[in-house]
């Protein structure tokens, strides 16, 4: 009993710690250990806007019009979409933008984002690499306000704020997906104030040309270039202030099937670059990229091991407490998946079960991970097909 005692206030500690407690000492960290911010605002070096696409032919139009707008010197900023042997007419429409300086770059087979970025980013003749979606939509000043962060000679890449709308009535996962991404903006913000930013967002971010590294079709290039970037001894930046936006997952099925996929992705990647693992690397960014991706990866362990204990050591009434709380919350979290697609569902049904979704792609994603089942192509959820 004193074993399963310990483990039950472990998986206690564990969970509380990667919810709770991380929170709040990236925030004091990052007030009593913050790094100041050294930029050249007039910094413009040349761009490469690099738009990934496969079968987006109802939103590139769109993107391209907006790329073309963007507050940026024309003759510094090329734009690239990358099709991924795309057959809805995409390349059409892309072509008929070539007049307009866009460049489309076709993989003629579908090979997945991966190999399309390693076919196209020897082309790009830009200084600075931005890496985009085909349905992120940016301010006018994103580009700019992303790339001055180069000026600073210890910057490998920098990571701007993506954030989600919701087109016709607003959805329950669209809410939930907000509200998670609020915490997301604001540990990334902390994350860089203090050590760096901990991975990128294949929406808006942008690397220094020869940090490209060539990547395997299984790999997540949001996340593996900048492991590979900080094991150089570059630091990751967030601009808060370079904003695009995307519009959210309609249903909480998609969003689930997007996380399995970027979370299984991602362990991998650390796979890939063990050596961010090792604290004497840089024990800053260990120390957020333990506590904020893998202890997080792995909280639905402990949650079903919290479950299991609580229940064991019934008796006690601390114990029975907690594994009370636990009862009442996935009650509420059934009830939240029950409700699915009911408008003005109460917060109380949808956040625990959105919290319960998200642990659940992260327990799938670990294993997924561990058995190799890593797909090399992938299709965005708004075309509703298996990935």
């Amino acid at each position: 009993m004193f074993l399963i005692t310990v483990l039950f206030w472990v998986c206690l500690a564990h969970l509380l710690y990667v919810y709770v407690g991380y929170p709040l000492s990236i925030t004091v960290l990052a007030i009593l250990f913050g790094r100041k911010v050294d930029r050249n605002v007039a910094f413009q070096p040349s761009v490469s806007l690099l738009v990934s696409a496969y079968n987006e032919v109802s939103v590139i139009e769109a993107k391209i019009q907006n790329s073309l707008s963007v507050d940026y010197p024309a003759e510094l900023l090329e734009i690239i979409v990358i099709s991924d042997c795309s057959d809805d007419g995409t390349d059409d429409l892309v072509r008929g933008f070539e007049a307009k300086g866009v460049r489309l770059i076709r993989q003629n087979e579908r090979l997945g984002k991966s190999a399309a970025l390693n076919f196209a980013v020897p082309q790009a003749r830009g200084q600075v690499l931005v890496f985009s979606d085909a349905n992120a939509i940016y301010q006018p000043d994103a580009v700019r306000l992303l790339v001055r962060h180069f000026s600073e000679p210890r910057v490998g890449y920098v990571v701007g704020n993506a954030r989600y709308y919701e087109s016709g009535s607003e959805s329950s996962s669209a809410k939930s997906e907000s509200l998670y991404w609020k915490l997301e903006t604001y540990l990334k913000e902390k994350e860089s104030d203090f050590a760096s930013v901990v991975g990128g967002d294949g929406a808006l971010y942008a690397i220094r040309r020869e940090f490209f590294t060539p990547l395997q079709a299984t790999d997540i290039n949001d996340f593996l270039n900048p492991l590979q970037i900080i094991v150089r001894g570059f630091d990751g930046v967030y601009e808060r202030d370079s904003i695009c936006y995307e519009e959210a997952a309609k249903s909480f099925r998609l969003e689930y099937r997007r996380k399995v996929r970027i979370i299984s992705r991602s362990l991998n990647a650390l796979r890939r670059v063990p050596a961010v693992l090792n604290p004497f690397n840089g024990l800053r960014h260990w120390i957020v990229l333990v506590s904020h991706k893998v202890l997080r990866w792995f909280a639905p362990f402990s949650m079903i091991l919290l479950l299991v204990l609580s229940l064991v050591l019934w008796r006690s009434p601390i114990y029975r407490v907690v594994a009370i709380c636990q009862v009442v919350f996935y009650l509420l979290a059934i009830l939240g998946w029950q409700g699915q697609g009911k408008h003005g569902l109460a917060r109380a049904f949808t956040l625990p079960f959105y919290f319960c979704l998200v642990n659940l792609a992260s327990l799938v994603g670990c294993v997924r991970c561990f058995r190799g089942n890593l797909s090399s192509q992938w299709a965005p959820p708004r075309q509703k097909v298996a990935s």
